[in-house]
């Protein structure tokens, strides 16, 4: 049982996908009880233990996994097999897909694209309007 996030009714279809809105059931890290999160696909999408997070307009969807203390926030987006972990960021407009991983302590902003095979980690900045692949 997911003791850290549900899924609300609140949803949303985006590119033919129906999102979920999520919400917090404890506090941990910077969010507290009953705070709403971003936008998800089905609960896998988001780690249940950790410090891990959606919030804002973000969305994450297909089989794409945000773990450990990572966060992905404001409009960003994770899909397809991209793996977010460790204390990475992803945020702006940032779009993290395919097979892409990012984490460590890494940042993806801004309108950043990470994609293919690409690895993002340790503390790598990737901003502006970067493309990264693979």
């Amino acid at each position: 049982m997911n003791v850290k996030f549900t899924l609300t009714k609140e949803k949303q279809i985006y590119f033919g996908i129906t999102l979920f809105r999520i919400k917090s059931k404890k506090d941990f890290a910077d969010v507290k009880k009953n705070d709403l999160g971003g936008w998800v696909e089905t609960a896998e999408n988001l780690e249940s233990s950790g410090d891990a997070w959606v919030s804002g307009n973000a969305r994450v969807s297909g089989d794409a996994r945000v773990s450990g203390n990572a966060l992905v926030y404001g409009d960003a987006r994770v899909s397809g097999n991209a793996l977010v972990y460790g204390n990475a960021r992803v945020s702006g407009n940032a779009l993290v897909y395919g097979d892409a991983r990012v984490y460590g302590d890494a940042l993806v902003s801004g309108n950043a694209r990470v994609s293919g095979n690409a690895r993002v980690s340790g503390n790598a900045l990737v901003y502006g309007n970067a493309r990264v692949s693979g």
